[in-house]
């Protein structure tokens, strides 16, 4: 399936729904919503059995993710806006928060994120992070883009999840 091309087209859905989807531990989608696929133009077919980052928009800094499968893959929860492309190459906003399920000894057995619209003012703060972070990956690689996060957070004096709360 080819990627789509991005336009400036945004889609927006109703704070008080609920986007959810679960993927196995390789991140490919095992279930989604009603308004996952609606939000995503893609059927249920089309996302069932394929990788999340079916979704990923080229705005969306490698570090982020990056962030995210290394904190999940601990066992812990991240919360992270991220901005989706829709198969129409239409853009969506979300404030996700993913988290690990678990067998009975403990063992992780794939990821749940529930998603939720984000504040506008949190999407403007952040939009400008992002730009950072993928000028520094485009010009010095991901390991640049990390570090920039990192001192951003050492200078602020918070982790991720508390930055990323406070927006």
């Amino acid at each position: 399936m080819p990627k789509p091309i991005p336009n400036n087209n945004e889609v927006t859905f109703n704070e008080d729904n609920i986007i959810v989807s679960k993927t196995d531990t390789h991140g490919k989608i095992t279930y989604c919503n009603e308004l996952f696929i609606k939000m995503s133009g893609y059927s249920e077919m089309e996302l069932i059995d394929k990788p999340h980052s079916i979704l990923r928009h080229p705005d969306m800094p490698r570090a982020i993710f990056k962030l995210l499968w290394e904190t999940i893959q601990a066992k812990e929860e991240i919360n992270a806006y991220v901005k989706n492309l829709c198969k129409d190459g239409s853009f969506y906003w979300v404030f996700a928060n993913v988290t690990p399920s678990f067998d009975e000894k403990d063992n992780i057995i794939g990821y749940f994120s529930v998603r939720r619209k984000p504040k506008k003012e949190s999407i403007e703060l952040i939009k400008n992070l992002y730009i950072k972070l993928l000028q520094l990956e485009k010009s010095s690689g991901l390991e640049a883009s990390m570090k920039y996060l990192q001192e951003l957070l050492k200078e602020k004096g918070v982790s991720y999840e508390e930055f990323i709360i406070s927006i």
